[in-house]
């Protein structure tokens, strides 16, 4: 039997957000990161060459003064900050600065036991990032920042070194990263280098865009619930038994079947809107990123290291319902 107050906390959450202006998507996406950072390295998928672990990096993009983007990842990440354990980098940053922030973040964790019934422990460098400017957090141009960044996506086991001339040997056991960031379309076409764009940094970013408001709310307060507090306070609690969660999460047989038909399909049929050579690093990074938010959707849910095929299918559609909007971040680069 389930020792969690929420059957969903996802779904929770929206309602405990329901006042605010921002898109729902918005605070969706916002819940998907606070999950994500709660879980850190603690759990992946297997699949022997790779293990896919639920980091992500999530970019709201937005005109200014629309939606409230920053306001909207701070009242998840006001969260997530209650949950003990839980790391968090600056927002403003060198490639330096997050590396050695990182380094200071390694603790071991117990994520299992052995075949003799002994603790398994193993070290992790989990941070979460949420910063208000993404512009603050990534340079562009700054290309040491930015295949850093692409080396820490993946989340690879074992231990990142770079050596440089300053401080020596920088090195990184087991890293992982988990990042949510704001900024405007503007932004975007003035500063994003063409590079990025196919099989770059944007391929790892799950791009969330709105340019209207879900409805007005000029004193959210005035319609907040009487038990708003303690509605606040269950949601922590959850949170709390969400971060506990730990291991290998397992396929079952039908979600493998689902799977290996839907990657075919993907491969076979691309879709209209994303055939373009822009969108080819985003097609392969597609199966990533299902993976990593069905364990996220799962763990909003329940406790059991098990996707089934309604935590693909869920995942799947979620993020294929975003691709509609991709050409209005991608399309203006190059054009300024």
């Amino acid at each position: 039997m389930s020792d969690r107050i929420f059957t969903d906390w996802i779904n929770a959450y929206l309602e405990y957000t329901a006042e605010s202006e921002a898109p729902t998507k918005f605070h969706f996406w916002t819940a998907i990161s606070v999950i994500a950072g709660a879980l850190r390295r603690k759990v992946w998928i297997q699949q022997g060459y790779f293990e896919w672990t639920p980091g992500f990096y999530i970019i709201f993009v937005s005109p200014p003064g629309i939606v409230s983007k920053s306001t909207t990842i701070s009242i998840g990440m006001d969260l997530l900050r209650q949950v003990p354990d839980i790391k968090f980098g600056p927002d403003s940053l060198t490639w330096q600065a997050l590396a050695m922030s990182m380094a200071e973040s390694t603790e071991m964790v117990e994520i299992g036991v052995t075949d003799k019934g002994e603790p398994l422990y193993h070290s992790m460098s989990a941070l979460t990032i949420a910063s208000s400017e993404f512009g603050n957090l990534l340079n562009p141009n700054d290309r040491e920042m930015v295949d850093f960044l692409v080396s820490l996506w993946d989340a690879r086991r074992g231990v990142w070194k770079k050596v440089t001339k300053t401080s020596g040997t920088d090195t990184i056991e087991n890293p992982w990263i988990n990042i949510v960031a704001c900024t405007t379309p503007a932004w975007i076409a003035g500063y994003f280098p063409g590079y990025l764009i196919g099989g770059g940094f944007t391929s790892l970013c799950v791009f969330v865009f709105a340019d209207q408001k879900r409805h007005l709310r000029a004193y959210p307060g005035a319609h907040l619930p009487a038990n708003f507090k303690e509605q606040e306070q269950l949601l922590i609690r959850d949170l709390e038994k969400i971060s506990m969660i730990k291991g290998e999460y397992k396929l079952s047989t039908e979600a493998v079947a689902w799977g290996e038909e839907w990657y075919e399909n993907l491969h076979k049929h691309r879709p209209a809107q994303l055939d373009n050579d822009k969108f080819a690093g985003y097609i392969a990074r597609k199966q990533s990123h299902i993976h990593k938010l069905a364990m996220v959707i799962a763990a909003s849910k329940h406790s059991r290291l098990v996707l089934e095929p309604q935590d693909l299918i869920a995942a799947d559609g979620l993020v294929t319902a975003l691709e509609s909007d991709l050409p209005k971040v991608f399309y203006t680069i190059g054009q300024t």
